[in-house]
């Protein structure tokens, strides 16, 4: 069974590679059309599944990473970092106190 040697060696990894992230038992179509893939593009199953993976994760996410702004959204945007925070006393007062770590009691 090459499927639980391609696991098994991506468990044994000392990569970071979290454990038992793929389990396909009794799921041979499943199996077959990983490994045909994989085979295709000259790579082990354990890397076309994680490529793959990874791959759908940067598409599922970049939406999140990056935004596109106009030159006047960008300045607009620009000036609002460079601006000076608003007085929050509330926030201030909080910073001020000492903490619970701090041996202090908080009222």
């Amino acid at each position: 069974m090459e499927l639980s040697r391609e696991i098994t060696a991506l468990r044994r990894n000392n990569r970071g590679y979290v454990p038992n992230v793929l389990t396909l038992s009794g799921k041979w179509t499943i199996f077959l059309a990983l490994q045909a893939a994989a085979a295709a593009s000259n790579r082990s199953v354990s890397e076309f599944v994680l490529e793959s993976a990874l791959a759908r994760a940067d598409e599922a996410l970049a939406d999140r990473r990056s935004f596109g702004l106009t030159a006047t959204q960008w300045k607009e945007f620009m000036a609002a970092l460079d601006a000076p925070p608003r007085p929050l006393p509330h926030l201030e007062r909080l910073l001020k106190e000492p903490g619970f770590f701090d041996g202090g009691t908080r009222q």
